[in-house]
Formats: C-alpha cells, structure tokens, sequence
C-alpha cells in the first residue's frame, strides 16, 4: 500500500448511496478517516443520487446496489448515458455473480461485500487513489498491469469478527445444499 496523497492534494470526493440511516452514516464516517477522501454527500435513493450529481461533481460513489426506488446498477447506466464519469465501488449484500459481471462491464471498479469491517473498505479506498494516481503513458505491458492491480487485494479480505473462514465455508456448503428451501439458524448450526 502507498503513502496517503500529500497535502496540498485536492482529496477524492465521494458520494454514498445508501438507503439504510446507519450504514450509511458507517460509510461517510470510514470514509472521513481515510487521509485524501472527502464526503461529498449522503443520499438514500437512485432519484436523490442523480439530483446530487446534476449540482455537484464527484470523484467516486460508494453504491448500494439495493435501493428503493430501483437497483444501483439502473443509476449507473443512466450516470454512463448521461456523460458522468465518476467511478464506483459498490457496497453491497448482492453477492449473484451476474450482477458483478455487470458491474465491472458497466465500470464497477471496486465490490465490497456487506458487512465489512473498517479496514476492508480502507484498504479498498487506498487501492482506488493508487490507482487515480496513475498518470503519463505506460512504457509497456507491465505498467498497465501494475496500474489495474492498484484495484485488486491481494489477499482475501478480513472477515468479520468471530466468523472464521472453515465455518465460512461450511455455512455457505450448507446454504446451496439446502436450495430454495433455505435453512434455519437452528439447522445450520
């Protein structure tokens, strides 16, 4: 990871879309401790996020793909229509590999699954400014890769406090054997 932007650097301002109070004051909050970022706004729906956007311009949205007033994906193809180029992290419990595929085709550069601790979303926030950092023209392959690498962790990230991953794994085995029908806490465990 790199040093935090200097000083005199103009911070990233970022938009959170988020429809549940609390989380989105989470979000703004983690977003406020992380040097070089700026809250920009907090709006709780599709229709408040593209009236923000229309007076103020941002660098990055934080997007809940689940809003009230229609899925995050519909507000950033109708942002991409519309000529804004704002990047997106999405911050979701959408985890239905299909809505990721469309994220990143529809230039989702960052997908952070709900709940995630503090330092989840950090390390994603200095990856994404590592990455804006990037500038000039790449002397080759390698630079272009090391650009687009800035986006992705190298590792997994940190999973909730308490949940280890073998009981991670065992739940999620458990989960899809159990189909449509769901499962009980009880049975689960």
């Amino acid at each position: 990871m790199s040093a935090p932007p200097p000083v005199d650097a103009a911070p990233i301002r970022v938009l959170v879309v988020e429809d549940d109070p609390l989380a989105a004051d989470a979000h703004a909050l983690y977003v406020r401790r992380v040097p070089g970022f700026a809250v920009a706004g907090v709006v709780r729906s599709r229709a408040d996020a593209s009236q923000f956007l229309k007076r103020t311009a941002v660098d990055l949205l934080l997007l809940d793909l689940f809003l009230p007033d229609g899925h995050g994906l519909q507000l950033v193809r109708s942002l991409r229509a519309a000529g804004h180029t704002a990047d997106v992290i999405a911050v979701t419990s959408a985890r239905d590999l299909a809505v990721v595929r469309e994220g990143v085709s529809l230039g989702v550069v960052q997908y952070v699954l709900k709940p995630f601790t503090f330092s989840t979303l950090r390390d994603r926030l200095v990856r994404y400014a590592d990455f804006r950092a990037a500038a000039g023209e790449a002397s080759g392959q390698d630079e272009v890769d090391r650009a687009l690498s800035a986006l992705r962790a190298p590792q997994p990230a940190a999973l909730p406090k308490g949940l280890s991953l073998d009981t991670l794994q065992t739940i999620t085995e458990a989960l899809r054997a159990a189909g449509a029908d769901g499962l009980s806490a009880g049975a689960a465990a």
